[in-house]
């Protein structure tokens, strides 16, 4: 029995170093790469993968990007990845901790992370793994732009972190790096004039992480590159200023639906559908994406790198009459993930399972061979990208919140169909796969009531377990309750008087 157990011992001993050595018999690195307010249309590895309405959302004129591409040919690509809450902090928090945003605390813009938020990175800094960070973090409060913030966790090498900001160029100087535009009185600036290929963010964040790479190519390494581009303003150096200016935009058909009955969330506002500069950001990442991939190759470590490509969020580019981000809408909450993991994740995976944020920690260092420290809140989905096939025991739902501390709308997402709470408005059921463009709510239609029931089930469950308040605001907890168990035809919850309007009121 004793030597049974040694042999059993063994082989699980060798089975877990398998996982987390490469095919030349080295630990895999780890390189994560965030843009910022990324609208995934703009990808040709996602416009392949939509019917042309979709994937031609404003007009015939696209942006061609080979580079990101490639990391999802050679790996994998993730449909149906959310944001856990559509806004910079809240979602950073959330990839990088495993947690939701309620429990780190980071439920809007400019909160403190909590000081024991344990990260990926300091999980492999502890493993004795190189690490360092490049780029907007957004995760240390108001600092602006706050070079090198106190607190790494885990991000050992953080010189070119800056807490906030979508600076257009930097600099290294004797005293470090800073912002390269200035105003008339020295002050940083988002100025674009005289960016050229070194200064430009994107270019010189890139390389930065070239030069990282370079130094620690002989030992493992986890490395994190956050691009604050395609965000807002949108200003690119040339020649990407003028690369997409001949093209002819259209508006998206979402933005003219009609106005009567739009939720709070979904109403209209300013919307911007002109691409031509958004293009050239997208293009410029692109470009960089190369010169990185190429770094990766030179340096012989591409075949034991992990390569992951993701945003903190999307934008609406005009989609629903709307610019920017926070509401529960497709461009606004889902996406790019894209996965390269030589040995691990089959060229060509294609992931339709519903993901968000908290579920990239537990996956990645799973697949990595490395334990968690028991913190995160996300799924362990290392089988889906290992096989491209969900376990047995797997559920296709995720969970989305809106942003504050106070009051937000609460959502929980499938491949197909995803239902949105609102403190203040009428649930809303969207099926994308008949109304791709979100215009119809079926949460009163007959056929779709087990569904409502189901997803409602799960949000219950996932909020008792994550002490999501939201869901316990009254028009929330009600319509969740009714969702669940009620008959009949749907009357919205009646909200005490003031019940909701004095935590708006807190929320400005």
């Amino acid at each position: 029995m004793r030597r049974l157990l040694t042999i059993q011992v063994a082989v699980l001993t060798y089975f877990a170093l398998a996982t987390s050595l490469s095919a030349t018999g080295k630990p895999y690195n780890l390189l994560v790469i965030m843009t910022d307010e990324h609208n995934f249309r703009t990808l040709g590895c996602y416009r392949e993968l939509l019917p042309e309405a979709q994937a031609l959302m404003w007009g015939k004129a696209i942006v061609e990007t080979p580079n990101i591409d490639w990391i999802a040919k050679s790996g994998a690509i993730c449909t149906s990845f959310y944001a856990t809450t559509p806004v910079c902090s809240s979602s950073r928090a959330a990839l990088i901790s495993g947690q939701y945003p309620q429990n780190t605390p980071v439920v809007t813009n400019n909160i403190p992370l909590s000081d024991d938020v344990v990260t990926f990175a300091e999980i492999l800094r502890r493993q004795e793994y190189a690490t360092g960070y490049a780029g907007k973090w957004h995760l240390d409060g108001g600092g602006k732009p706050q070079w090198a913030p106190k607190r790494k966790f885990g991000f050992e090498d953080n010189r070119y972190m800056f807490n906030r900001g979508h600076w257009k160029q930097l600099e290294v100087t004797a005293d470090g790096p800073r912002v390269a535009g200035r105003d008339k009185k020295d002050a940083p600036s988002y100025a674009i004039d005289g960016a050229n290929e070194k200064n430009f963010t994107t270019d010189f964040l890139c390389d930065k992480t070239v030069e990282f790479i370079e130094t620690n190519k002989d030992k493992p390494f986890c490395y994190m590159l956050s691009i604050p581009d395609p965000h807002g303003p949108d200003t690119v150096r040339a020649p990407y200023d003028t690369m997409y200016a001949d093209q002819t935009y259209t508006q998206p058909p979402s933005a003219n639906k009609p106005d009567e009955g739009l939720p709070t969330w979904g109403q209209k506002q300013q919307g911007n559908f002109n691409m031509a500069k958004y293009y050239g950001m997208v293009k410029c990442v692109d470009d960089n994406m190369g010169k990185v991939i190429t770094a990766l190759r030179k340096n012989k470590v591409l075949d034991h790198t992990i390569i992951v490509f993701t945003s903190d969020h999307g934008d609406l580019r005009g989609e629903h009459h709307r610019h920017n981000k926070g509401v529960p809408y497709e461009a606004s909450t889902r996406v790019p993930f894209l996965v390269h993991f030589p040995g691990k994740v089959k060229p060509g995976t294609i992931i339709n399972e519903a993901l968000t944020s908290v579920d990239f920690l537990p996956t990645v260092l799973s697949m990595m061979g490395q334990k968690t420290v028991g913190r995160e809140e996300g799924r362990d989905a290392s089988e889906l990208f290992a096989t491209g096939r969900a376990p047995a025991d797997w559920t296709d739902v995720a969970f989305v919140r809106g942003t504050g501390q106070q009051l937000g709308w609460l959502s929980v997402v499938s491949d197909r169909y995803k239902l949105v709470y609102s403190p203040v408005d009428p649930p809303w059921l969207f099926d994308l796969e008949r109304d791709p463009d979100e215009v119809t709510n079926f949460f009163e239609h007959a056929a779709y009531r087990e569904i409502v029931q189901e997803l409602s089930k799960h949000l219950r469950d996932y909020a008792a377990k994550n002490k999501d308040n939201f869901a316990e605001l009254p028009r929330i907890k009600a319509d969740i309750t009714w969702s669940i168990s009620g008959t009949g035809p749907y009357k919205a919850s009646v909200v005490p008087r003031g019940g909701n309007s004095k935590k708006r009121g807190k929320r400005k």
